[in-house]
């Protein structure tokens, strides 16, 4: 019996050696130490103790040792890797002693690739063997190779921020196929005021947040026109199609009779004022100075993140009284967390010519038959149209009555027969007036955006260019726009960041001037009015656009020859307007639930608009129809006149005395 118990404790003395018990793992980074140093550093962590030859392991030289939640005997293999030195494990003492040949591992090639979802390459992810610090990182490709020492159950792990942690054990795979998915992190909706952020839960006030995803609509040019339709209760009425003109906007609904009921636009945090200060009624006028009445207009629609709009109240104890028809907050992309991105937007918009078909208007034979039938009336008499303001087909008519060739006598004789002759061939006219000044037009833009970050620093930019030759004959405009923005977290508490945002527009629109209204009667009038659309609605459809010899026709408007298409080629405005910002914000946070913000912002913006009139356009014809006295009387744009005019007004003499060159007054 006696021999049967030794025995029996020999085999389990055989067993438990090179056994350890599943004890915590142990973690070690120590750098340029001795082999004793080593081993110390493992027993204080581990509690075995260790029986060894102090000048064997002196002759080794120093090195690095580091190992992450690893076991034991995962930290023994690693200690004693690449010398000739054995352990053995007895009793909970750890014996180290020279072996009969240097253990050499066997070392393998790890390869492989990884890719986010989309199956686009991830340059820059952590490749290690866990609990050790051997690895590699993806190249631009997303592909890794390095070689490693064979050991059991080893185990790859895979990481990269913004993405999920992969761990896969190595089973003795040729290469790995790694796809790598993106950490989902829900976010609490907040509504940001544009000074700070507010749980939706305890934000009392009434507000609407739009997702910017939700707001593409083709063929939008400007950021107010993308609200149309929604949010409840914004109400969104363009007045204009031209770009650079405001809409119409009403947050709160009617809040004013006479004075300004447009909403407050707060860009980032800063408020966004208006270039030129239009009222709602001036929007639908027509003035040059419409073009440049949207606040939003040298925005980049893709740059923009989300809209919050605050309807109630509670918008003024924000931003003061100016806040009272409500505010709408745009919050601008920032960049984020992970590898390089660059995204591309295109989109291209046709725009058909109007047609007289959604019109209830008149034909060319049709408008003939009724001006027969004025002239019968005695509405078109030669004494009432020869010296009118303007004329058409019964103007060319009795000018045509008027004219005298030596040779050939009157160009046209002055009889029934033949001016029913001369005006029938002006029945078959029916010019498309749509067609002549419309164009079928391709407004198209293009935005580039990149966008990177690491832990601590994130960065975005984009550049967009947005080209519309034209609706009508007579514009064209052409934006640019360059933003930038960046994030630094100095630390924990301190966050800096930059933006800058910048557009550069140029415009041409048919020349026009500025509206008149009369106090009395409340009547509006426009002199020498361009509007393509207007005119094509008002303009008789019996006149011709080119006469017989494809020039030009000519009529007459203001006393002086007007032909649509000379007028517009002479008479235009140019536009150029550069729109410029830069902005630091300071953020804060002393502690959880606490933060102090600083923001600051420099806004510099340059307008420019000339108003060109050459010598062959109608408006300055106008000026110099004076060719009688009749004429100079009726006609309210030549010097002569106002002049007059005025010494009446202000009763000063009865009559003026001009001479050339100067006025005598009184």
């Amino acid at each position: 019996m006696r021999l049967g118990i030794f025995l029996l404790l020999c085999s389990t003395f055989t067993l438990s050696a090179n056994c350890f018990s599943q004890d915590k793992p142990i973690s070690l980074n120590l750098e340029n130490s001795t082999m004793v140093d080593i081993i110390k550093a493992i027993r204080g962590a581990s509690g075995y103790r260790f029986l060894y030859n102090v000048d064997e392991l002196n002759k080794l030289e120093r090195r690095d040792f580091r190992v992450d939640n690893a076991q034991l005997d995962q930290v023994m293999e690693v200690l004693l890797a690449g010398t000739n030195l054995t352990y053995e494990v007895e009793n909970n003492v750890i014996m180290i002693r020279p072996g009969n040949a240097p253990q050499v591992p066997e070392v393998v090639t790890l390869k492989g690739v990884v890719k986010d979802e989309a199956g686009v390459p991830l340059p820059g992810v952590a490749v290690m063997i866990k609990g050790t610090t051997l690895g590699t990182a993806t190249d631009i490709d997303g592909n890794f190779t390095f070689k490693a020492p064979k050991t059991p159950g080893m185990v790859l792990s895979f990481s990269f921020v913004g993405m999920e942690p992969q761990e896969i054990v190595y089973k003795g795979q040729e290469s790995f196929a790694v796809t790598m998915v993106e950490v989902a992190t829900q976010i609490e909706e907040v509504i940001v005021t544009g000074f700070q952020k507010i749980d939706r839960r305890l934000f009392t006030g009434a507000a609407d947040v739009v997702k910017a995803e939700d707001l593409k609509s083709s063929g939008a040019n400007d950021v107010a026109r993308m609200l149309q339709g929604k949010a409840a209760g914004v109400q969104v009425q363009n007045v204009s199609g031209t770009f650079g003109a405001a809409p119409k906007m009403r947050v709160r609904g009617a809040s004013s009779i006479f004075g300004d009921q447009k909403p407050l636009w707060v860009v980032d945090g800063i408020v966004l004022e208006d270039v030129v200060d239009v009222s709602a009624d001036d929007l639908s006028s027509g003035d040059a100075a419409t073009l440049i009445s949207s606040a939003v207009a040298g925005l980049n629609t893709d740059d923009i993140e989300s809209f919050q709009i605050l309807k109630d109240a509670s918008a003024t104890a924000l931003y003061g009284a100016r806040a009272m028809n409500g505010v709408v907050v745009i919050t601008t992309k920032r960049g984020k967390e992970g590898s390089v991105r660059v995204n591309y937007s295109g989109e291209f918009t046709v725009r058909m010519k109007p047609s007289y078909r959604n019109y209830n208007i008149m034909n060319s034979q049709e408008q003939m038959m009724a001006y027969k039938d004025m002239e019968e009336k005695g509405w078109l008499t030669y004494a009432d149209v020869s010296r009118s303001d303007r004329g058409g087909v019964y103007r060319k008519m009795y000018d045509a009555l008027d004219e005298y060739d030596p040779e050939t006598g009157f160009i046209l004789e002055n009889t029934p027969e033949a001016r029913a002759a001369y005006l029938q061939q002006f029945e078959k006219v029916n010019t498309d007036w749509f067609d002549e000044l419309f164009k079928l037009s391709m407004q198209h833009s293009h935005s580039v955006s990149f966008t990177a970050g690491a832990e601590r620093a994130r960065y975005f930019a984009s550049l967009s260019y947005f080209s519309d030759p034209g609706w009508t004959i007579a514009d064209k405009v052409e934006r640019y726009t360059a933003n930038m923005n960046a994030s630094f977290d100095i630390n924990d508490y301190l966050t800096v960041s930059f933006l800058t945002s910048n557009s550069f527009r140029k415009q041409k629109a048919p020349g026009t001037l500025t509206r008149e209204t009369d106090p009395v009667t409340g009547t509006v009038s426009r002199d020498f009015d361009l509007n393509p659309f207007s005119f094509a609605l008002n303009a008789s459809r019996a006149m011709r656009a080119y006469d017989e010899n494809g020039d030009p026709e000519y009529y007459v408007m203001n006393y002086a020859p007007f032909n649509i298409f000379n007028e517009l080629k002479n008479n235009y405005i140019d536009i150029d307007m550069l729109d410029t910002k830069f902005q630091a914000e300071l953020a804060i946070k002393p502690r959880t639930g606490f933060d102090i913000n600083f923001l600051g912002a420099v806004r510099y913006v340059k307008s420019s608009r000339e108003h060109k009139i050459t010598e062959n356009s109608n408006q300055a014809e106008a000026y110099r129809a004076e060719y009688d006295a009749t004429i100079r009387e009726a006609i309210s744009f030549c010097m002569t006149t106002r002049i007059r005019r005025a010494c009446r007004r202000f009763r000063c003499c009865r009559r003026a005395v001009f001479t050339t060159g100067r006025t005598t007054v009184c």
